[in-house]
């Protein structure tokens, strides 16, 4: 099987010009001849969980925009490889699993909200697509642990990478987003 950049981060370079991806930070937990999608670390909604799942009553768990693709269906990161069904993307990082098994281990407070993040929706690109945004150098892309995806903030998360990149992209970090009022 071919994974190419999975588990990678799409960081948006300071001028894509996409609203939707606008200082974003994607993970990327699929990427091969098919195609590629992942969720979008930083941008979070105003829901909580018990408005999108009923059967969790802990509102501590917020809901995190994945994308512009299917904002309807709910989908997880976490790092409790004994969720049932879910698929490693890194070491200690998985997406999805049994939501019946999560929904018991959250009301019994056995997980932790900064272990766990719910996407509404994702990010897709299909065959091809990814790659030629690439060549366009419409996003960097870097690979970072686990710990550094669920310990950074949302807010200020493109700045945290891209200062952890160090470098050119350090630099990159402080650009502001409209360089007329720099």
């Amino acid at each position: 099987m071919d994974t190419r950049l999975k588990g990678h981060l799409l960081i948006a370079e300071p001028f894509l010009g996409d609203a939707n991806f606008e200082r974003s930070v994607v993970l990327l937990c699929e990427h091969n001849d098919d195609g590629a999608f992942g969720f979008v670390l930083n941008q979070p909604s105003e829901w909580s969980l018990p408005e999108v799942l009923p059967q969790v009553s802990d509102e501590r768990f917020g809901i995190y925009i994945g994308g512009p693709v299917a904002n309807n269906t709910l989908h997880f990161l976490h790092n409790y490889p004994e969720i049932k069904d879910c698929q490693e993307i890194i070491p200690n990082l998985y997406w999805g699993g049994d939501y019946e098994q999560l929904a018991t281990l959250i009301n019994l407070g056995q997980i932790d909200p900064e272990r766990l993040r719910f996407f509404a929706g994702y990010s897709g690109w299909s065959a091809g697509q990814l790659e030629g945004e690439l060549k366009q150098n419409a996003w960097i892309h870097t690979r970072l642990g686990a710990e550094f995806i669920f310990k950074t903030a949302a807010e200020g998360f493109w700045r945290a990478v891209l200062k952890q990149m160090g470098g050119k992209y350090k630099a990159l970090a402080n650009y502001p987003i409209d360089p007329r009022y720099n």
